[in-house]
């Protein structure tokens, strides 16, 4: 990663995440004990923009939020770590996106999502003119997973006016090649110079074996065939794929006790736009993407897990050649 200041700018949504330890899950009708709880600002906008300020960057988070105590939690969090909240925008009326999530003695869980204003998050913020002017300023735009597709589509056509780079993370339901003849996607997502593919109920792409690798360089080659520059898709402890028009190659994974997985493809995701936007190519950015994704899963927590710039640094240097 080279020694400047990149300016990021995360479009993502954000929500705040009150989680409740329990033994067991309730029954319907019934309420249990709980053993214990938090409450913290998450989302992947506001992960991933906390994680390319720990790399060092300038980071604006864009997102809409409640006027209600939750917001201004989240507003706090963002500040503690150096990330701008001039474009977290106050919405009346409508509350911020809520997680409640039951924990039980096996560390399964159980969740309810309340969108909130993360539902009106659409073109007007992204056309606004103090937002625009943000965006020719960046060195690269994170769009997040979650963002509507007007918001993302109205956010690539502005990086791309003025020739901003886009890392956009894009989600499919199965990694299955007949997923491609469902794909309906607008042709502006395929204008973005990489797309972070993520797949539902797929944590870590080490899982499918590798028929399902096959499968992922397959979808991720067609989606090249379509006009997208680069696909990205993290295999965990496996490492990466890098797919682009000169073929598919696999970045190692490195091997470290995992310990949580709470937060660590946000941890990807931020430290390759951090990386990206300092003018490193795809295969550089990966590799100190792969690195953060092994620090975070690594440890206990999210914003506390996430890592900084010179534990990633460090931990790449101590990898042989």
């Amino acid at each position: 990663m080279a020694e400047r200041i990149p300016k990021v700018l995360v479009i993502g949504p954000a929500y705040v995440d009150m989680a409740v330890k329990c033994d067991t899950f309730p029954e319907p009708g019934k309420a249990v004990e709980g053993s214990g709880f938090s409450c913290m600002p998450t989302g992947a906008g506001v992960n991933e923009a906390i994680q390319s300020a720990l790399c060092g960057c300038e980071v604006w988070l864009l997102a809409r939020i409640g006027e209600d105590a939750f917001g201004e939690m989240i507003k706090q969090a963002l500040r503690r770590f150096g990330v701008s909240t001039d474009l977290v925008y106050l919405t009346q009326a409508i509350s911020t996106g809520i997680v409640v999530t039951l924990v039980n003695a096996h560390g399964e869980n159980r969740s309810c999502r309340s969108a909130g204003a993360n539902r009106v998050l659409g073109r007007d913020e992204i056309e606004y003119a103090a937002a625009e002017q943000l965006i020719q300023a960046a060195d690269v735009c994170l769009i997040s997973d979650g963002v509507s597709p007007v918001a993302a589509v109205a956010a690539i056509r502005t990086a791309h006016m003025h020739n901003t780079p886009v890392v956009l993370e894009a989600r499919l339901p199965a990694v299955d090649r007949r997923v491609l003849h469902t794909i309906d996607w607008s042709v502006d997502f395929y204008n973005a110079d990489v797309v972070v593919l993520r797949f539902d109920g797929v944590v870590c792409g080490s899982e499918l074996g590798s028929s399902g690798e096959g499968d992922l360089k397959l979808i991720g080659t067609e989606i090249i065939a379509c006009g997208a520059k680069c696909v990205v898709i993290s295999m965990g402890w496996h490492g990466a794929l890098v797919i682009d028009r000169q073929g598919y190659r696999r970045i190692p994974g490195i091997m470290l006790e995992v310990v949580d997985q709470t937060g660590c493809e946000s941890a990807f995701a931020g430290a390759l736009a951090a990386c990206y936007g300092c003018g490193d190519n795809p295969d550089m950015a990966v590799k100190f993407a792969v690195a953060a994704e092994t620090l975070a899963r690594s440890r206990f927590g999210l914003h506390d897990a996430l890592p900084k710039k010179e534990d990633i640094l460090m931990l790449l240097q101590n990898q042989p050649d």
